[in-house]
């Protein structure tokens, strides 16, 4: 198990139902109600997605003084240089703003540093080479919201300093012609989670007056939507209406390099989501910049000539296989140096190495964050100095741990889930003792939390159709804030079980109720699920739809499996849902729906078990084993708690729960009783449906 709980959302069942009559597919009616999108008024706001609701960029503190100082520059012919950053988010704001600027007429050259040369963010020596061509004018994109000397230098060469950013910032700010970034502590910009290319996007429309305002959402959408998807930011508010609105656009692409890339990726005449952007485009444009060569994903975004944005397209899915050849041989390099550690496993990972690629091992970290459950630090080391990277786990903050080490460290920036560091190597033992504090002090010496959040349990196989799959994607986009739906089955019996993808990921075949469901675990073997053929097991799983060779199919992509419960266990759970209100599916109904042996059987026990006004003390369990003994047949445990309930209602029976056990007294009664004007027998006869049995007297 990767997560030691599962919290499935609580169900309610007739706010679902009114959803399912509004229209609304059973799948995504239950994940909206679980998301609190209860009504149809608040599904169809949330789901139309309001695109007017883009906020004017000038609320943003800085951003007057950043436009008049850009339009000034556009204006007098300056040399304007754009100076972004070298992953998805850098690259698309680089993207973005220089070709704006090129349109409203600038001088603008874009500059984007050597990952592994110059590393993150503004360095002194492109400061002084950007002067020495002239430039006047540096507009940083997704960075510079931490730099002090380099600004200082910059002033010192007669080069202005725009800045925008969406990073954290520190204390004190930078010494800049202006500073945008909403995460300033003065910005009253009400919306805070917008990426690097947003921040950049929101000059171009301040540039661009309110009159321009919908034509320049439609030309750059599709850029926002990439950085935006890839960086990971929360798609709510106003990045929700742009990441839906980049979506359409790419679904029809008119960058010839960009629509060469989608050709290439095998995206071409697709259906865009979220995830084509996230586990497709997004890796084939950030292997650029992780090997050391971003201009050429920049060159792609920009070009207009379809021939060399093929080129480049298949240039980009290649580095993109290099990337994950080197960044698999690091993970496995250490595994193995975890797993030969002594003592217990660590709250916080920190590993060092002079052989790692720097521009594969914040994806490696991520790998070992998700697999270990605790934050990963991941530091090249390049004889006595390391550039690190580093991802977060279980809401720890990654910007506030690294403050408190800036004793240690040399510099760092980031926000709270991914960020990136420099340390000299002989301190590097210091930071491993003070990261396993910091997480020790957060969690009180525990692990820290690992629950999965689950929508909602699958009680009915049949509802994982082809159909009700598809009609998830009207919850796109899905990502941060919304998250891609997880469901949960339980029960679920292995029929197969073989690992693929070189021997990397887990594939199955189950079965439950008569339906059969392939399901996929990715980085996952057999060994270690340890699961096999014949095993009975709970799954929490992203449905799919997988297609090959012109057949589309109905997948589950599992994010967790663990041993089913037992029969009991999962009657007892569904007893629970009927008695909580909770609509259960038909073929549940007719399982917990007794027959009238099984209402004759107990009663006769019960009378047995209670002469002489004797209250009979039991366990629901023991009960139920005890009468299917007594009376030489199956024991049906969910449905001696559905009869002990109706017995109770029909006042055949006094019943009380004492700590988890059973105290049952029975009542003197003359005449029969008809069992089936209960009202909890009525309603599993309803909800079974054509299931039902003939109505049985007793």
């Amino acid at each position: 198990m990767r997560y030691q709980e599962w919290n499935c959302a609580p169900c309610v069942p007739a706010a679902q139902s009114a959803l399912e009559r509004d229209g609304v597919p059973p799948l995504a009616a239950a994940v909206l109600c679980a998301r609190g999108l209860d009504t149809i008024e608040k599904a169809n706001d949330f789901l139309g997605g309001k695109e007017d609701q883009a906020l004017d960029p000038l609320l943003m503190r800085d951003m007057d003084r950043a436009a008049a100082r850009v339009r000034r520059a556009l204006d007098g012919g300056e040399r304007i240089a754009v100076y972004g950053d070298y992953d998805v988010d850098g690259i698309t704001s680089t993207a973005l703003l220089t070709q704006f600027l090129r349109r409203e007429g600038g001088d603008v050259r874009w500059y984007i540093p050597d990952r592994l040369a110059e590393g993150y963010g503004l360095n002194g020596e492109a400061i002084s080479a950007l002067a020495a061509e002239g430039v006047t004018l540096i507009v940083t994109v997704d960075c510079g919201i931490t730099v002090g000397e380099e600004a200082a230098l910059a002033g010192t060469l007669g080069v202005d300093l725009v800045i925008t950013d969406h990073h954290e910032c520190k204390e004190h700010l930078p010494e800049a012609a202006a500073v945008v970034d909403p995460h300033r502590p003065d910005c009253p910009y009400p919306f805070k989670h917008l990426a690097g290319v947003g921040v950049a996007l929101k000059l171009a429309l301040a540039l661009g007056g309110p009159a321009r305002r919908e034509a320049l959402l439609e030309e750059y959408a599709d850029l926002a939507a990439i950085g935006t998807v890839a960086d990971v930011m929360k798609l709510v508010g106003e990045n929700r209406a742009l990441v839906r609105r980049g979506l359409r656009a790419l679904e029809r692409c008119r960058r010839p390099g960009l629509t060469m890339l989608l050709r290439e990726a095998g995206l071409e005449g697709r259906p865009m989501t979220s995830g084509s952007i996230g586990y497709v485009l997004a890796p084939r444009i950030n292997a650029s910049g992780r090997m050391g060569c971003a201009e050429l994903a920049v060159e792609l975004l920009l070009t207009d000539d379809p021939a060399r944005g093929e080129q480049l397209a298949r240039t980009l899915c290649e580095l993109n296989r290099e990337r994950q050849s080197i960044e698999g041989e690091i993970f496995r390099q250490c595994v193995t140096r975890l797993a030969a550690a002594p003592g217990p496993p660590p709250h916080a990972i920190v590993l060092a190495d002079e052989s790692w690629h720097q521009g594969v091992v914040g994806i490696v970290a991520s790998r070992l964050a998700e697999k270990y459950r605790c934050p990963t630090f991941m530091i090249c080391l390049d004889g006595e100095r390391g550039k690190g990277s580093c991802r977060s786990c279980g809401g720890f903050n990654l910007f506030a741990a690294l403050a408190r080490c800036g004793d240690l460290l040399e510099g760092f920036g980031g926000h709270e889930l991914a960020a990136g560091f420099t340390i000299r190597k002989d301190r590097i033992p210091q930071l491993r003792r003070r990261m396993e504090e910091l997480v020790t002090e957060q969690t009180g010496g525990g692990p820290l939390p690992s629950v999965l959040e689950v929508d909602a349990e699958i009680g009915e196989p049949a509802l994982l159709s082809l159909k009700n799959v598809e009609s998830l994607d009207l919850l796109e986009p899905c990502g941060a804030g919304m998250e891609r739906p997880v469901f949960t089955l339980m029960g679920a019996e292995v029929l197969s079980a073989s690992n693929v993808g070189g021997g990397r990921h887990l594939k199955m075949k189950l079965s439950r109720g008569g339906f059969v469901l392939d399901a996929i675990f990715f980085s996952v073997t057999a060994r270690e699920a340890e699961v096999s053929p014949g095993d009975r097991i709970d799954v929490a799983f992203q449905p799919q739809i997988n297609e090959f060779r012109g057949r589309r199919e109905v997948q589950l992509q599992l994010i967790d499996l663990r041993p089913a419960r037992t029969r009991a266990q999962l009657e007892q759970r569904l007893f629970q849902r009927l008695m909580e209100g909770e609509d259960i599916g038909p073929g549940q109904a007719a399982e917990l729906l007794p027959g009238r042996e099984e209402f004759a059987d107990l009663w006769r026990y019960l009378r047995l078990q209670s002469s002489a006004g004797r209250r009979l003390e039991t366990g629901a369990a023991q009960l139920s084993r005890s009468v299917a003994r007594t009376f030489g047949r199956r024991e049906t445990y969910g449905r001696t708690l559905v009869c002990l309930e109706v017995m109770e209602e029909m006042r055949l029976i006094c019943l009380e729960h004492r700590a988890g056990r059973l105290s049952i007294a029975v009542n003197a009664v003359e005449g029969k009783v008809d069992l089936e004007a209960s009202r909890l027998m009525r309603r599993l006869r309803e909800l079974a449906g054509g299931e039902i049995r003939s109505k049985e007297m007793w």
